[in-house]
């Protein structure tokens, strides 16, 4: 068993050919878990990480049905007696590629391109966390330092079923230390930490104000169009400076890393001369403070539309909120919010979607200082303490279960470059070979420390 830094990073180095070949099989399969899209694919790719996890020499990898969704991949692996068990967790299933989203090449072949990166969907999120839990597994070998639980969700991009399956099975996750490894650091070769997580709720706004379309000549002018009250609603969200501004939804000011301008402008592919939304810090707007988002809206296209007022118009709202609050509060006040708002006495509805809950990190717990320690030697430099404004709501499930488990944010997908959700995702190998290099220091590191406790 290899035991200095520079035995690891060799050895992790030498395995990268490998790990990138099965990054690159991985990302050929369109694991696209949400309604409507063939389920094969994300069977096939199920089938595909518990082969990936056998080669790795886990024993008894195996699928477990999950009520209502698709499979995890599951596998609880032993470790010395009294040893810390471990969770690593990563997702198989993959964000929808559609051509309208303008790729550059094809999403669902990996291609490498001249600034080394490998594209395709999937290749960062979470294709990149499954390999580096692979090549974590076969770096510690069989004789690990402890025990290890393989957790690989099917359905995380969409609306998922693992939570209520955690929840209702605790004995199978029950862990002193998570790592989730399906988030990253601001840019290549930069470590970052994430101690917090912005929660995600969301609910489904309708607004009606005719029984039928009508024509917009005769009747435009005193009959009101409920596309024009679904805008005067819309608008209440926000105040002049883009911030949030709801009744008793909380926000909050970030203590941690700053965020980098040019790392966030480049990342999120604002247009030269559009304005920042918001006020206070940019870590404060993406990592503290709320954001609601319409995700979507029920609407003629332009070439399908006609001189009619709309009788009706359904919008999907997405609200981020605040490390520490209550997501099901957050979730209640936004819809109050909704309900209240009635322009010309139109019909408002308002229907709850999901809640997932914010999170922080207890910075002081043995794990955390563990993985900070592992990560600084893995990257030789020191490690920011960053948030992130996605959410992972089994990040909740799992405190339920194991609530003084540690819970480890970190991963290979870069803000300033991975795009993941978008066109051209893409994944830096280096990063891939530096988080291998950290999990593996991590769970020897955190295993040691235990046994010198006890």
């Amino acid at each position: 068993m290899t035991d200095t830094v520079s035995d690891v990073a060799a050895a992790a180095k030498a395995m990268m050919p490998d790990v990138i070949a099965h990054l690159e099989s991985l990302v050929r399969i369109p694991s696209v878990a949400f309604p409507g899209f063939d389920p094969e694919p994300v069977h096939r790719m199920g089938q595909a990480v518990v082969e990936l996890f056998e080669q790795a020499g886990a024993e008894g990898v195996r699928l477990l049905e999950v009520p209502g969704g698709y499979p995890c991949v599951y596998a609880d692996l032993p470790g010395p007696a009294d040893s810390p068990t471990v969770l690593l967790y990563a997702h198989y299933d993959v964000q929808p590629a559609p051509e309208s989203q303008g790729w550059s090449s094809p999403p669902f072949e990996p291609t490498r391109k001249e600034d080394g990166r490998i594209y395709g969907r999937g290749a960062a999120d979470d294709t990149s966390g499954l390999v580096a839990n692979y090549a974590t597994l076969r770096l510690l070998g069989p004789d690990r330092p402890c025990r290890v639980i393989l957790l690989s969700e099917g359905e995380e991009e969409t609306i998922s079923h693992l939570e209520e399956f955690v929840e209702a099975n605790p004995e199978l996750f029950r862990c002193d230390a998570a790592v989730i490894a399906d988030i990253g650091g601001q840019e290549v070769g930069r470590p970052g930490l994430t101690t917090a997580l912005r929660g995600d709720v969301a609910c489904i706004l309708t607004v009606r104000t005719l029984a039928n379309p009508v024509h917009s000549g005769l009747f435009g002018g005193a009959a009101p169009d409920a596309m024009s009250a679904m805008i005067r609603i819309l608008d209440t969200l926000h105040d002049e400076n883009g911030d949030t501004v709801i009744p008793g939804v909380d926000s909050g000011t970030w203590n941690g890393a700053a965020m980098d301008e040019p790392v966030y402008r480049e990342g999120s592919a604002i247009l030269p001369g559009v304005d920042f939304l918001g006020t206070g810090s940019l870590a404060d707007r993406v990592w503290m403070k709320p954001s609601v988002t319409v995700l979507g809206m029920d609407l003629p296209t332009t070439a399908e539309a006609s001189n009619v007022l709309l009788p009706s118009v359904t919008a999907k709202l997405s609200m981020r909120i605040m490390p520490g609050s209550d997501g099901d509060a957050q979730l209640d006040a936004l819809m109050d919010h909704l309900r209240a708002q009635r322009p010309w006495n139109c019909v408002v509805e308002v229907e709850k979607v999901k809640v997932g809950h914010a999170f922080r990190v207890d910075e002081g717990h043995p794990a955390i200082r563990a993985a900070l320690d592992a990560m600084q030697k893995a990257y030789g430099r020191e490690v920011e303490s960053i948030g992130s404004g996605g959410s992972i709501p089994l990040v909740a499930s799992l405190k339920k279960v194991a609530p003084d488990a540690a819970i480890l944010l970190w991963g290979a997908e870069d803000t300033k470059q991975s795009r993941i959700h978008s066109s051209d995702e893409s994944v830096d190998p280096a990063e891939i070979e530096r988080m291998i290099v950290t999990q593996t220091l991590f769970m020897r590191e955190f295993a040691a420390g235990v046994e010198e406790r006890d």
